[in-house]
């Protein structure tokens, strides 16, 4: 059997303010930082393989104290979705800024291109083919792979045959498990947060 943990990165001050923050290189506040302990305390006992890390500070810092003294594989092409004119903004900002736009984006994602933004069938392309990389240098094997919400989100929408991209993305240093049997994959834990209330 093929296992894959897909680990989203700790707290970003981004993230605790609620904004878009796809492309910044941001590194991880104290709660971040926090979270990524306890996830590592959680995950001790498991023999992991190999561990790949998205190419952004917070994801390789993450990788780093969750999987202390291992050796981390850096894959740019799991990098979090470029939000274009959206990037570095929150919510409100963007209800402001851009009503309509911002609707139609929520509500169909993957038929509304925010303007200089990857679009998310681009993505979706991007982040897959990675994934079929790691999966097929790894088989039967357990692998880590420490990424982004709307990276993760892909994934498990890819394996759901879903367009639900907004209601995949999963929590800050959270857990999700993807096994593999007869190539088949199925989703054996979303979005646990179990060991950040420890």
């Amino acid at each position: 059997m093929t296992k894959i943990f897909l680990i989203r990165h700790g707290l970003t001050e981004g993230n605790a303010k609620k904004q878009y923050c796809g492309s910044l290189d941001l590194c991880l506040n104290v709660e971040g930082r926090l979270q990524a302990e306890k996830l590592s305390r959680r995950l001790k006992g498991d023999a992991i393989h190999k561990i790949y890390a998205s190419d952004r500070k917070r994801a390789l810092e993450s990788a780093r104290i969750i999987f202390k003294g291992r050796r981390i594989t850096r894959f740019a092409d799991l990098r979090e979705i470029d939000f274009g004119i959206f990037e570095g903004k929150s919510h409100q900002e963007i209800t402001r800024s851009h009503p309509l736009l911002y609707k139609r984006w929520l509500s169909n994602p993957y038929a509304t291109v925010v303007p200089e933004s990857e679009s998310l069938r681009d993505f979706k392309k991007r982040v897959l083919v990675a994934l079929k990389e790691i999966v097929s240098s790894n088989l039967g094997k357990t692998t880590a792979v420490v990424c982004h919400g709307g990276t993760i989100s892909i994934i498990l929408s890819g394996i759901c045959r879903s367009k639900k991209f907004w209601e995949l993305i999963p929590a800050s240093a959270s857990l999700n498990v993807i096994e593999y049997k007869r190539n088949k994959a199925n989703i054996t834990l979303f979005n646990d947060t179990s060991h950040l209330v420890l």
